[in-house]
């Protein structure tokens, strides 16, 4: 009669199985973590999309601060011209000093080679003398004058070397951020474009159109302005007069037109245009004038938007704005509501 009992696993045959079990468990744990890269889950358009806003707004942001780092460079270059001006007419100064003071110094070298009271004994004109060593007296008495001058004029100009050094100094500094800004907004820039590329030629065209807000359309095509009010001032008329001429014109960060402009460097422009300066960058331009509630916002008052001021615009009334919104896009009409605001700025 046949045995039914299985046969006894001898140690061989039981490593062996658990070998087999422990590389199919790990063949298996690796198929579950090899997830192919196209099978990785893709944003949708509208996570695309607003990843793309935020790109465009750190690039804003680093736009100011690029704004800010070039005006200081400007402003530190021209106190470096007037030291190193400065410094120049200062050795011009000392060089005269010196050359007057070596004429002095011959004249009495060559009138006191002999002892004062042996040349008026052998001189055959004692009174001509006399003048003459007179005049000798007032020569070292100038020459005393002019050499404490030239002591000081040294001790000035040697400051001002100095103070032009550590203003050069400060320029390089000034110019380092001046680059360090540039690389991250055109780094911001570029990730941006890489992303809208990822999209679909229609996705592209939505999201490119004159207006993205939720709050309604925006469009470089002139709206309907009846019953805007009166602009705060003469000057807010013809700086929103200037604003509207650059509708169309691009937006091309650092710029302050006139044939492309960023957003603080449109509304800089546009108020030069009606004789008024104001600041280079958008929050500084915040604190440029009285302040008012947007609900009080008159034609030619500056609106600056979310919480660091990165972005501005001019109010034009009926709850529009013109700026220069972002990268790619024209300066353009948007509702005054398109971000959060920060503040409303009456020049």
């Amino acid at each position: 009669m046949g045995s039914h009992r299985r046969p006894a696993v001898t140690g061989l045959d039981r490593s062996a199985r658990t070998a087999t079990v422990t590389v199919l468990s790990a063949a298996t744990a690796a198929a579950a973590l090899a997830v192919p890269a196209s099978a990785a889950p893709k944003d949708t358009p509208a996570a695309t999309k607003a990843k793309v806003d935020r790109l465009y707004e750190q690039a804003e942001q680093a736009t100011e601060a690029y704004n800010k780092a070039d005006e200081r460079a400007k402003a530190l270059r021209r106190q470096v011209d007037r030291a190193q001006d400065q410094v120049a007419r200062g050795q011009e100064r000392i060089n005269a000093m010196r050359d007057a003071l070596g004429s002095l110094a011959g004249a009495q070298y060559r009138s006191g080679g002999i002892d004062p009271s042996l040349a008026l004994m052998l001189s055959s004109d004692p009174d001509g003398y006399l003048d003459k060593a007179s005049a000798l007296d007032r020569i070292s008495a100038r020459q005393s004058g002019e050499l404490g001058k030239l002591q000081r004029a040294q001790r000035a100009l040697a400051q001002e070397r100095a103070e032009a050094g550590r203003t050069l100094a400060q320029l390089e500094k000034s110019r380092k951020a001046v680059a360090r800004h540039k690389r991250t907004v055109e780094d911001k820039l570029a990730k941006a474009r890489r992303l809208l590329n990822s999209l679909s030629r229609t996705e592209r065209e939505e999201y490119d159109r004159p207006s993205r807000s939720a709050a309604g359309g925006g469009d470089t095509a002139r709206p309907d302005l009846s019953g805007a009010g009166a602009p705060a001032s003469s000057r807010a008329a013809a700086a929103i007069a200037a604003a509207r001429s650059a509708v169309g014109k691009p937006y091309v960060w650092g710029a302050n037109g006139p044939s492309g402009f960023d957003c603080s460097g449109l509304t800089q422009w546009s108020y030069a245009q009606a004789g008024v300066g104001i600041p280079r960058t958008s929050q500084a331009q915040r604190n440029a004038g009285r302040q008012v509630p947007l609900a009080q916002a008159q034609p030619g008052d500056l609106v600056t938007y979310r919480d660091d001021a990165s972005h501005v615009g001019m109010y034009v009334g009926n709850g529009q704005v013109v700026h220069a919104p972002y990268p790619g896009a024209a300066v353009r009409y948007d509702p005054v509501n398109m971000m959060p605001v920060s503040g409303v700025t009456r020049v």
